[in-house]
């Protein structure tokens, strides 16, 4: 029996268009709550994403409120989306990528990537935004780490809103961050008293999370705190708002395997799993973090009974 407390994450890959919500969770991160929408019990994967947290919107006067030391991870990418502030991404391969609102960081861990996330010392006092996780497919999940910095994704305009594709493609535009599955990162902005309307890729299972205002989607309001699953065989989507809303959406081909997640690493098996988190605590692999001042975080231990909580 294993003793490594990984959660298997599979695809059920639904055939049909669905409709089902499921509360997120508040999860400590260092100094702030997150909200977390992925993975939940009873849904861990949307197409290839397998993490999705929700922080702020918050307001500050001093300090620095994201504050995430060096740490690993392998097995995945890292999608962060800011929708108010900045933060600053340093990592092993010594990139940095000081991220605004309208901009994203795609980070691609392969077999290993440390990294450090903060609030820079220079900032607005605000911070609002997303942290997802796609799983690497098998034939990709060994590859060697790299790191993108976008400044302008794609938007796609009508006249009832707009929607920024961060990643993935939606309406025949394409964000240029690179991703290894077919997937939809979408911020959806409705404007008040309007509907707009977007295409789907029928194939393709969906979930939307209301990041501000109010929504209504196929006639039912959509509540702040909740995840809604919309399963496939969708060819568009219509958002409603009365106020004016932001909406997030994500989507993808469900994936076709099983995954473990512990901590911060995706994975085949537990063996793979122990054996990255003897790496980082022997500082093999997955390198250093020279641009954060203090010292990185510690993995946790591997009992089996022990809930696994990744850091972003």
């Amino acid at each position: 029996m294993s003793d490594v407390a990984a959660e298997s994450c599979t695809a059920i890959g639904a055939v049909n268009n669905e409709f089902q919500s499921y509360p997120v969770r508040e999860v400590s991160l260092g100094p702030i709550t997150v909200q977390r929408a992925l993975p939940l019990r009873g849904r861990r994967l949307i197409g290839p994403w397998c993490f999705l947290d929700r922080f702020g919107p918050l307001s500050f006067t001093d300090g620095t409120p994201m504050d995430v030391a060096p740490h690993p991870h392998m097995g995945l990418q890292t999608v962060t989306w800011l929708l108010d502030g900045e933060l600053v991404h340093h990592d092993s391969l010594l990139s940095e990528g000081n991220l605004r609102p309208g901009e994203v960081n795609v980070m691609t861990s392969g077999h290993a990537i440390a990294h450090a996330e903060r609030t820079p010392a220079r900032n607005t006092g605000r911070l609002s935004g997303v942290q997802l996780w796609t799983a690497l497919p098998d034939a990709d999940r060994h590859r060697s780490a790299s790191f993108q910095h976008v400044v302008d994704v794609p938007r796609l305009e009508s006249g009832g809103g707009v929607a920024q594709v961060f990643s993935g493609s939606l309406g025949g535009l394409e964000s240029p961050a690179e991703h290894f599955s077919p997937v939809v990162g979408a911020d959806l902005h409705v404007y008040a008293r309007h509907s707009l309307n977007l295409p789907l890729e029928r194939s393709h299972e969906h979930a939307v999370l209301v990041l501000s205002g109010d929504c209504t989607l196929e006639g039912q309001p959509l509540a702040s705190g909740m995840f809604y699953y919309l399963g496939t065989q969708r060819t568009d989507l219509t958002a409603s708002s009365s106020k004016g809303a932001r909406v997030l959406l994500i989507g993808g081909m469900p994936f076709s395997e099983t995954i473990l997640m512990w901590w911060n690493f995706v994975a085949r098996t537990p063996d793979e799993i122990r054996q990255a988190r003897d790496d980082w605590e022997a500082h093999r692999r997955f390198g250093e973090v020279p641009a954060y001042m203090g010292p990185r975080l510690s993995a946790p231990p591997l009992a089996r009974l022990a809930q696994p909580n990744p850091v972003s």
